[in-house]
């Protein structure tokens, strides 16, 4: 990865503007004060804070040697995320990361962070990112909410069958518990993922469309779309954050151009959208626009669902209710493709699939060689609890938007803050 997308990568992640006051240190305490300007209601905010910030605060901080306090003083679910493994010399550690509730109209927030004698224990993961030989190199990832897979490798061969397929769509399973339940899902093998148990289940279908954010080259007409996924790697996993990459290997998206393309996902807890970072590297096609035009997929199920989809250009997301009708413990279902406030649309489109097929909706988006696009997908679904109807699933979409567009503001001081008015 090159640095400048090193760089960028980082600024996007922080989702805050930081401003640093170092002078008079309190010795081992500091204060961040959370300004959320449009006094708009965040539950499980999560705030990124770079290392290096922190220790210019704190200069003695250490990486499990750090707790996070709110204003009453109870500690608070952190995490330090060191995404370079270095086994001599210094050690890199990336950012501090945890999360506050916004109540509507709460529009500053102070917390303290401090150094401490002894490591501190781990706090109980919310999320799991993880690779999964025994199921044909599925790649599975979940937190309170939901989960989710990306095929791998294995699953093109033929020994895979009769799984084997090609498909870099990705799939969604619906949960209705907070604990972490992937890894035993995946244990209790073919028909126990597909039965409820009072747990959650295995129903979406993805097969080779694009599933919950899934892409593509689009010419206008028709997707061209890469095949599984051949590298990955695993930053960080948990308590609050994992973050892992995906690589493709380059595939024909017509006029003789070859896009690869790396995806990191970012998954925190509390949240129903996972954000995924898109690069895609290629030599534009000679006279073109050196741009090729990413689509961003979610696939429709009308010949098992009731299907209701919403377009917001101004929220720039596409949203799906499914009804299903296929068997009573599917339910209802949403599902959502959003791009990030700095990712521009170029625009909206939809698949036209064989008969009784499943057309993709598509967010599209004008790319250069080299360019990153920013967006997030996911879903939710009505027995869960949280989001059971279409009207609420749109207005939680619209809510996102809003706070993407508008960052909480983070300050961190090495002095007391200034009492709250």
């Amino acid at each position: 990865m090159s640095a400048r997308r090193v760089t960028a990568g980082l600024a996007s992640a922080i989702a805050a503007v930081l401003s640093l006051h170092a002078s008079a240190a309190l010795a081992g305490k500091a204060t961040i004060v959370l300004h959320n300007d449009g006094k708009l209601a965040r539950p499980a905010e999560t705030i990124v804070i770079p290392y290096t910030e922190v220790k210019k605060a704190l200069p003695d901080v250490a990486f499990d040697q750090v707790i996070v306090r709110d204003s009453k003083g109870s500690v608070v679910t952190s995490q330090v995320t060191a995404m370079k493994h270095i086994h001599r010399g210094p050690a890199h550690y990336d950012d501090l990361i945890f999360q506050h509730d916004f109540a509507p109209g709460e529009q500053r927030a102070v917390l303290t962070i401090e150094t401490t004698a002894t490591p501190q224990p781990p706090f109980p993961s919310k999320v799991w990112a993880g690779y999964v030989p025994e199921r044909w190199d599925d790649i599975a990832w979940e937190n309170d909410l939901t989960a989710h897979r990306a095929y791998g490798p294995a699953l093109e061969l033929p020994s895979a069958k009769p799984d084997q397929m090609t498909s870099s769509g990705l799939d969604l399973w619906t949960k209705k518990v907070p604990y972490l339940v992937l890894d035993r899902w995946y244990r209790k093998g073919h028909d126990g993922l597909h039965a409820d148990t009072g747990e959650g289940l295995d129903f979406y279908e993805v097969g080779t469309n694009r599933g919950v954010g899934g892409v593509g080259i689009w010419n206008g007409q028709q997707l061209s779309v890469s095949s599984n996924w051949r590298k990955y790697h695993i930053y960080a996993n948990g308590p609050l954050r994992a973050i892992f990459e995906l690589g493709y290997e380059p595939w024909d998206a017509g006029n003789g151009v070859k896009v690869s393309e790396t995806k990191r996902f970012i998954v925190d807890a509390g949240q129903q959208l996972d954000e995924i970072r898109s690069t895609f590297d290629f030599t534009p096609a000679p006279g073109s626009d050196g741009t090729v035009t990413v689509a961003v997929g979610l696939t429709e199920h009308p010949s098992k669902a009731n299907v209701a989809a919403t377009r917001n250009e101004q929220g720039k997301f596409i949203s799906l209710w499914e009804q299903y009708n296929d068997h009573p413990s599917h339910d209802e279902l949403g599902s959502a493709i959003m791009l990030a406030p700095e990712t521009k649309l170029a625009g909206f489109a939809r698949t036209t699939p064989p008969a009784k097929g499943r057309p993709d909706s598509l967010l599209l988006v004008k790319v250069k060689p080299g360019e990153t696009i920013r967006y997030f997908a996911g879903g939710a679904w009505k027995p869960a609890g949280k989001i059971t109807t279409a009207a609420s699933w749109n207005n939680y979409l619209i809510a996102k938007a809003a706070r993407l567009a508008a960052p909480v503001r983070v300050e961190i001081n090495a002095t007391a803050a200034p009492p709250t008015p």
